[in-house]
């Protein structure tokens, strides 16, 4: 009895007691002398009938009739009940532990037996009150008691058997008791009738009819049960069609519910938390099925919602929201046209509701909502938020058990919350039982390695009906995100990584690459690389023909599985990590090729036909996307490289040079300007022709890039002048850096004609952040002073002959008058 609560372990104890009481009192008052014959009998009559139950059809409650119980009302009519409670009590001994595959405990034994003493001693009480002395036997006289002994006895037995279930199972003992009484009443009128014939039978013939007068009560219950059996048949036959139109319903849910990306398991979980809610809750049959029915529908009404909005990853717009909460009136719609026998069609509208009030569609609140929308609504928001799905990440359970606790009163019923969450344990190792189950059938019915699906590996298991609709439904929501997305990014990394990452949902890859043509027409580019070897292949050339990306431009043929060790031996790489390729062209308007998109993976043959028809697709989306970067990219340049020397120009110097002072400002860095302008160029011009002073700006942003660090800037600012920005430069530094170029300028030897060369001179000044200015305007105008200054200087010294050097504009002539200096023009904005 230990796993019996408190109070039902009292009860049991208690009636145990009092039938044994009334039990011993009792047998002081039978005697058991007078008729032994008929009492042997009577008990082993009880004994043998003890296990034999009629199931009557009178009602859906499924009322039955023991004929041992028609035996003990016979009893206690034949002998009296002092004599007719052990009848009873042996009965019910027989029926607990004779009569049973699997006994009873004991406990449940000695209560069956003390409940039978009770109960026969109260019928005959009644009988006793009941009977008027001396009156005539008829049916007028006999019609009174037997029908109130069949009610007390049937009160007093399920009155004792439903306060024990009660108590044991936390349940209302009013409705347990009105539930057995429903279900045991017709059975105990019948056997009452019975008995009382059979008991009028051997008292006025004798003993010796008795044999004759249960002969066709046995008759009929052979009879009665051919009947039975053969409606039996029939209800199973029924049964088995009803289990046919559910598992097609559960079958067609579990596709639509495929469809929306979700694992099969996860509509089969909310159904099976919903039952043992239900279950736990006490409600009927009707009721619990009706809950499991449409938790397997409950989200059929997405059938009208655009897939593009169910599986977006993002928050959801007003009109996107709007379309979404149509779902339950749609499902209750397409439901309340199947005649389902028990409500199914509520529970779907309802299923959005919330406790408060605010949910949708009627804005029901509290108990307003049906009981089992409320159960569905806390079910599903756990599963939902336990799962993957493309706007959120799954939860821990604890965490997802916190959300429940926070939602109590707001969104779903508490008390229902608290019921849900003490049997969370248990739900969660049913439901991952189940899953391993469901997994292993799945197992059984997919094809062997000898016969691989579309788009897997061989030997690889093939996916079920429901995971080939997910994975179709993936396909083309994935070519819709790309679709979408490509022309959210402008340059060519940006695109790429897009794409590369929207692959990974319909094909895996385990590294990828982009190789672009370059100018020449002759050599591919890899311009991105993402993955396992990326760093080897990133900027890698490759000549048209050569390694797999090279065959793929001279044929403009996908390869699939190629080994990617080609490649990487054509152009002196280790050997790579990655095992198969498949290397897709890419086109512009279907005719000019631009490049090749390529895909890597570490396992052999990882690629399928299927895959090579997936990339092929994205790739007639990516070509012209690719395009529009690469012509993106080199506007880009263009707007911020000057074309004759290559150097970065004005506006890109300007920004640059913006973003130096706030980082030297933020950390308290020194910055240094060098303005350097070519001596005498205008005459270089004037006497060789532009096209020599063209060459001679580009022997100067040569000589300048060459001296200087990969994070300095060297910008052609206009005509001949030059803009040289130092990071982290103090003013020492800055004097020797002004020097060093305008010496490296000094060597610069141009040969104009025929056996005349000329020799490059400049003047340059510097300015320091912050000494000399706080903003690029006044370290500009310092600078270019400082240089006039500097150019001044150097023109006085022509005056000297012999003075000459390197730092001089000289042909063998002699030195080059310079045009007057000119200030430098400031920009007005940038």
């Amino acid at each position: 009895m230990n796993h019996l609560p408190l109070p039902g372990r009292i009860y049991v104890a208690t009636v145990i007691v009092a039938g044994a009481a009334v039990l011993a009192f009792c047998l002081r008052y039978a005697d058991f002398v007078h008729q032994p014959v008929l009492l042997a009998a009577l008990v082993a009559l009880a004994s043998v009938t003890a296990a034999i139950n009629l199931t009557l059809p009178f009602t859906a409650s499924g009322s039955a009739m023991s004929v041992a119980y028609a035996v003990d009302f016979a009893s206690l009519l034949l002998i009296g009940p002092h004599k007719a409670m052990v009848v009873a009590a042996i009965s019910a001994l027989s029926a607990c532990r004779l009569n049973k595959k699997e006994q009873q405990p004991l406990h449940d034994t000695m209560f069956s037996m003390a409940a039978m003493v009770l109960t026969v001693q109260s019928a005959g009480l009644a009988l006793g009150w009941l009977t008027e002395p001396g009156a005539t036997t008829t049916l007028a006289t006999i019609g009174r008691p037997l029908l109130g002994t069949a009610a007390v006895y049937s009160l007093v037995s399920t009155g004792l058997v439903a306060t024990a279930l009660a108590l044991s199972s936390h349940k209302s003992i009013a409705t347990t008791w009105r539930a057995g009484v429903i279900s045991c009443a017709p059975g105990s009128f019948v056997g009452a009738c019975t008995a009382a014939i059979a008991s009028a039978l051997v008292t006025r013939t004798g003993y010796w009819i008795a044999p004759l007068g249960f002969a066709p009560i046995y008759l009929t219950y052979r009879t009665y049960k051919v009947y039975r059996g053969r409606i039996e048949d029939e209800q199973r036959h029924v049964l088995q069609t009803s289990d046919l139109h559910l598992a097609t319903i559960e079958a067609l849910a579990r596709a639509i519910d495929a469809k929306d990306q979700n694992t099969q398991t996860n509509i089969r979980r909310v159904q099976t938390y919903a039952d043992r809610m239900a279950k736990a809750l006490g409600l009927s049959q009707p009721e619990i099925q009706g809950i499991k029915t449409a938790a397997l529908l409950h989200d059929i009404g997405k059938l009208a919602v655009p897939e593009h909005i169910l599986s977006k990853p993002g928050p959801l717009t007003q009109e996107e929201f709007q379309k979404i909460r149509i779902h339950p009136e749609v499902g209750a719609e397409i439901i309340a046209a199947v005649p389902f026998p028990y409500p199914v069609a509520p529970i779907i509208l309802s299923h959005h509701e919330r406790w408060d009030g605010k949910g949708y569609p009627q804005g029901l609140k509290g108990e307003q909502i049906p009981l089992g929308a409320r159960i569905l609504t806390i079910v599903d928001y756990f599963d939902a938020i336990t799962t993957e799905r493309p706007y959120h990440k799954a939860l821990p359970h604890g965490s997802a058990v916190g959300l429940l606790t926070h939602e109590c009163g707001l969104a779903l019923d508490p008390t229902l919350v608290r019921l849900f969450i003490e049997l969370l344990p248990s739900l969660i190792a049913e439901g991952d039982a189940e899953s391993e189950a469901l997994d292993a059938r799945n197992a059984l019915t997919t094809e062997g390695p000898d016969t691989p699906a579309v788009g897997l590996p061989p030997g690889a298991p093939a996916p079920n009906a429901f995971e080939n609709i997910a994975l179709a439904h993936r396909e083309i929501y994935a070519l819709y995100e790309i679709a979408q997305s490509m022309g959210t990014s402008l340059g060519v990394a940006d695109t790429m990584a897009l794409i590369s990452s929207k692959l990974m949902n319909i094909i895996p890859w385990s590294g990828s690459a982009l190789f672009l043509m370059n100018g020449d027409g002759a050599t591919l580019k890899c311009r991105f690389a993402s993955g396992v070897d990326a760093p080897q292949l990133l900027n890698a050339t490759v000549k048209l023909g050569e390694g797999l990306s090279g065959w793929v431009a001279k044929n403009r043929r996908t390869l699939v599985n190629a080994d990617p060790s080609v490649t990487f031996e054509m152009l002196g790489l280790p050997a790579p990590q990655l095992q198969s390729a498949m290397v897709c062209p890419l086109y512009v308007n279907d005719t000019t090729f631009i490049g090749c998109l390529a895909l890597y993976h570490v396992d052999q043959n990882r690629f399928t036909e299927d895959h090579r028809r997936l990339l092929e697709r994205i790739a007639e989306q990516a070509g012209p996307v690719i395009h529009n970067s690469i012509v993106f990219e080199q506007t880009q340049e263009d707007s911020l490289t000057d074309p004759l020397t290559g150097l970065p120009n004005r506006r890109s110097m300007f920004v640059h040079l913006s973003r130096e002072l706030a980082r030297a400002e933020r950390l308290k860095n020194q910055m240094a300007l060098i303005v350097m302008d070519i001596d005498g160029f205008k005459t270089i011009n004037d006497s060789y022709g532009h096209h020599v002073g063209d060459r001679a700006l580009r022997e100067v942003s040569l000589a300048l890039q060459g001296a200087l660090r990969p994070y300095d800037l060297c910008v052609r600012y206009a005509g001949d002048e030059f803009i040289i920005v130092l990071t982290d430069c103090s003013r020492e530094t800055a004097e020797v850096k002004r020097r060093e170029l305008q010496q490296r300028i000094g060597q610069i030897e141009l040969e104009v004609r025929t056996g005349k060369r000329l020799h490059l001179a400049a003047s340059a000044g510097a300015s320091v952040f912050p000494h000399d200015g706080a903003s690029y305007e006044t370290l500009l105008a310092e600078a270019d002073h400082r240089m006039y200054r500097d150019k001044a200087r150097r023109y006085g010294r022509l005056a000297v002959p012999h003075a000459a050097g390197p730092e001089f504009m000289t042909d063998v002539q002699g030195p080059t008058p310079a045009p007057s200096p000119v200030p430098l023009a400031l920009p007005q904005t940038v």
